[in-house]
């Protein structure tokens, strides 16, 4: 998929691995999984390894997180599910967490 095709993605994916010198990162766009126009950009899932996060507890890595990306999450992006993880708290096998179906929307 190009950038101009998924443009908040891409913003997202940018900044985080801009900000946070990533050693690993997954942005998914679960929008697909939601009562939302094909194609849309509005509910994320991000997996970010980072050694800034040694010594940090969770919740400051999400504020962190929503820090960064406070333009999209105020433009749009309604959903954002975060794994925030410190090298010794990931490993490349790692599997990524399904997200549940969406309990929301018209006709569920």
């Amino acid at each position: 998929m190009s950038n101009l095709a998924a443009p908040v993605a891409t913003a997202i994916r940018q900044k985080l691995s801009t900000n946070l010198n990533v050693l690993h990162l997954d942005v998914l766009n679960e929008s697909h999984m939601h009562n939302v126009p094909k194609g849309s950009e509005t509910h994320f899932k991000v997996v970010v390894v980072s050694e800034k996060f040694s010594g940090v507890p969770l919740i400051k890595r999400h504020r962190i997180i929503h820090d960064l990306l406070k333009d999209e999450l105020q433009n749009g992006v309604h959903a954002l599910s975060i794994e925030a993880k410190t090298p010794d708290q990931w490993t490349p096998d790692d599997t990524i967490k399904r997200s549940p179906p969406c309990k929301g929307g018209f006709g569920l």
